[in-house]
């Protein structure tokens, strides 16, 4: 019989061959289940210092990217999606996953069965349910989604692992955003999407790379991809700041010359203080209303074909 239809799992991959050699395995498991479709893997091997070996027994076509360079996460899968845009034919859906295995294979059914059920019109994410992070880690992420939430008025609680279907791959590609930061960019670019809940699995082998600064590293990337509105945020918290402090300076003035009322001999030292108060906001917002003005100058046309530029060559089999 032959299969109608072709699934390409994406992942990036740094100095974590051993994960990713198990991943392939159980990701082949998967399409024995899933009969009516062919998968392929393609790996993004951000600037690895060990290469892999693939298990001659894996029947699965596999292709690697060897970047020049090591790019980051989010960036490798940036890489990988133009790729597959550009390079591969008759991809219906692409899977988005990590290679450590706590993305797990076996999940990957339920993604395609709800993009099915949404016409191939959503990008399906995986909601975590479950996690097997430490308590650390945890609490350093329950955190990031709630200074993500007060900064930008939207709601992250999903990563990578998501199917994304052909129709879309082409809005996605587009987006320059998601150099910075993949669903970031897929929540700010408004392409309809959907989320599944998933357990996390526990990873293959080895020890996560996602530690403290990594984590902070991958938080302020997700904002960053919200400067428009966080700049409007931080002008009008700025405001509100201006009008109170002038509030208060008019309060004490009034009090002085108006009234009778007994004012402090600190009143001045404290009206000098509120004014400099006054001048840093103001000076703040005037920088960020400037940035935000200068990065909105320059019209930059959506280039899909920028991976070209980092792929230094390809093995394939």
């Amino acid at each position: 019989m032959i299969k109608e239809k072709n699934i390409v799992c994406l992942t990036p991959v740094y100095n974590d061959w051993d994960s990713f050699s198990i991943l392939v395995a159980e990701i082949e498991k998967v399409s024995f289940e899933l009969k009516d479709y062919n998968f392929r893997i393609i790996a993004v091997n951000d600037g690895s210092s060990d290469s892999f070996n693939k298990n001659t027994t894996v029947a699965l076509p596999i292709t690697i990217l060897n970047l020049k360079l090591n790019i980051g996460h989010q960036r490798a899968i940036a890489v990988g999606l133009q790729y597959i845009y550009n390079e591969v034919e008759n991809s219906d859906f692409v899977v988005v996953m990590d290679s450590d295995g706590e993305d797990l294979p076996s999940h990957v059914t339920m993604l395609v069965e709800k993009a099915e059920a949404e016409n191939s019109k959503k990008i399906i994410f995986a909601q975590r349910k479950k996690r097997q992070e430490s308590i650390f880690f945890k609490v350093g992420y329950y955190f990031y989604k709630h200074i993500f939430h007060f900064l930008t008025g939207q709601k992250i609680n999903f990563g990578n692992f998501s199917i994304i279907p052909d129709a879309l791959l082409g809005k996605v590609v587009h987006q320059s955003n998601i150099w910075n930061h993949y669903s970031g960019g897929i929540i700010q670019s408004k392409i309809p999407f959907d989320k599944v809940l998933l357990d996390r699995g526990k990873r293959y082998a080895g020890v996560s790379k996602m530690n403290f600064n990594n984590l902070i590293l991958h938080g302020l990337s997700s904002i960053a991809v919200y400067f428009d509105y966080l700049s409007l945020k931080i002008l009008r918290f700025s405001i509100y700041g201006i009008v109170l402090c002038s509030f208060s300076v008019g309060i004490v003035l009034f009090k002085k010359y108006i009234t009778d009322t007994a004012i402090p001999g600190w009143a001045s030292s404290l009206i000098l203080i509120i004014s400099s108060i006054i001048l840093q906001l103001f000076s703040v917002t005037l920088i960020v209303l400037l940035m935000q003005l200068s990065s909105r100058k320059n019209i930059i046309a959506p280039n899909s074909k920028i991976y070209k530029e980092f792929i230094i060559n390809i093995n394939q089999d």
